[in-house]
């Protein structure tokens, strides 16, 4: 693997309406959004790479996670007349957004195979049932913020969609070692799981980088070249022990976690049961004290010339009789 860096360029000039959408989104949720911002046209620039220089050839190329269409507008110009662009997305407000962006880009076409058609597909990508494979697959997909099953379940589809020869194209946000430890350790763990996994694809594959400064946040674009052997579990032997050994530690993290949250639980209801034991033993006390005063209080009086008498009250019964 190699890291080249890309000189920062002055930052792009945001669509205002794009940017106001993609932000309502990360609002919404962030998880699946993975930015609060679009990509920039450096980072677009660079993803699309692998399809420069071939606008003779017929392509099948796939966009996932393309969002408000920030790299789709770098893809489209780059497609043959007899190439074709499927674009997966599942957020609706997303996917309603690119169909439009594509109806109105000129020579295209929103539904069904056209000379260089492009077609929106309101979908997780893994669910997508394309028929054939794809020269250059481009994905926009927020990894570190996924479960590791989920990144390994679309890593492995990508792998099998993708033709001998071709290439897959992602980006990684820089800084994330440094945000990941103000992380609860569950969350860190799983985001050191899912960095190991895609370290272990990248090993495979031959892959490349090239750093993107000019971008909000900064990022790192990476090149996979399709893999020698069939699609699989793509982690190479000498990784397979250091993955399941981060896989374990996250796993224990997680029940460490859940462990706490029930012990803190179960600590707040022993608290509740014993505060309520304590309260109701307190109320008997008084209860009784006040009886046991009571009965003290009745008496036969016998003091010197008083005669015999009873003397009932509520008081403590400190009187000069003789209690029977």
């Amino acid at each position: 693997m190699d890291d080249r860096e890309t000189p920062a360029a002055p930052a792009p000039a945001r669509r205002g309406p794009e940017t106001l959408m993609f932000l309502a989104e990360a609002l919404r949720d962030i998880r699946t959004t993975g930015a609060v911002a679009p990509s920039g046209r450096r980072l677009a620039h660079l993803l699309t790479e692998p399809l420069r220089g071939r606008q003779d050839s017929a392509l099948r190329v796939l966009e996932a996670g393309a969002g408000t269409g920030s790299v789709t507008r770098s893809l489209i110009p780059l497609l043959g007349p007899d190439s074709h662009l499927d674009i997966a997305e599942a957020n609706p407000r997303f996917a309603a957004r690119l169909s439009r962006l594509v109806s109105a880009h000129p020579g295209q076409a929103a539904d069904g195979p056209a000379p260089c058609g492009v077609r929106v597909h309101p979908e997780r990508v893994e669910r997508l049932e394309p028929g054939q494979g794809y020269d250059v697959i481009v994905s926009g997909l927020p990894f570190a913020n996924f479960a590791p099953a989920d990144v390994e379940t679309i890593m492995d589809r990508y792998l099998e969609l993708l033709r001998p020869g071709g290439t897959l194209t992602y980006f990684s946000y820089l800084g994330t070692a440094a945000v990941r430890r103000l992380l609860p350790r569950a969350r860190c763990a799983r985001h050191r799981e899912v960095e190991a996994l895609m370290d272990g694809y990248r090993r495979r594959c031959g892959a490349t980088s090239r750093t993107v400064l000019a971008n909000l946040p900064p990022a790192r674009v990476w090149s996979l070249p399709s893999p020698l052997r069939p699609p699989g579990r793509f982690l190479p032997d000498p990784f397979a022990e250091q993955h399941a050994g981060v896989a374990g530690e996250y796993a224990a993290a997680r029940d460490a976690a859940e462990r706490d949250a029930g012990e803190q639980g179960a600590g707040a209801g022993r608290g509740v049961v014993r505060r309520g034991r304590d309260a109701a033993g307190r109320g008997a006390r008084r209860d009784g004290a006040g009886a046991g005063a009571g009965a003290g209080a009745t008496g036969t009086g016998a003091g010197p010339g008083a005669g015999a008498g009873t003397v009932t009250g509520s008081g403590t019964g400190a009187g000069a009789g003789v209690s029977r």
